[in-house]
């Protein structure tokens, strides 16, 4: 795993409303995670949840919506989890995965991913 921060914008889905953010890139978070009052204020409504395993081992239940997340002028609708009010922001690999980015840990960057497997070696037929 490796950390480092950036820049994330996450837009409403009705695109009325937007932030910007400094966001803690974790390559250990599965979902993007922003405190709960700045979705709120987003707009962003929530729409399930989920459990989540935190690194000390807790098990919470937490509150999922959609919004638009934007990296270095690329964006995609993500699942984010409405956070503590305490919480960081965190950019998990979901909403990586669906920007197109892998991460660099060691030069603290992204890279981008520009070829994608249409499927598995195992599940395609020669």
């Amino acid at each position: 795993m490796g950390t480092f921060s950036c820049l994330l914008k996450l837009i409403s889905m009705n695109g009325e409303k937007s932030v910007e953010l400094d966001a803690l890139v974790d390559t250990g978070a599965f979902y993007t995670q922003v405190p709960s009052s700045l979705l709120e204020d987003l707009g962003v409504e929530r729409a399930g949840s989920i459990a989540i395993q935190f690194a000390d081992g807790r098990v919470v239940q937490q509150d999922t919506g959609n919004a638009w997340a934007s990296v270095n002028g690329e964006s995609v609708p993500t699942r984010v989890v409405f956070g503590d009010d305490d919480s960081l922001v965190l950019l998990g690999s979901y909403t990586l995965e669906g920007l197109h980015l892998a991460v660099d840990p060691v030069h603290q960057r992204f890279l981008s991913v520009t070829q994608h497997p249409a499927c598995s070696s195992v599940s395609c037929a020669a």
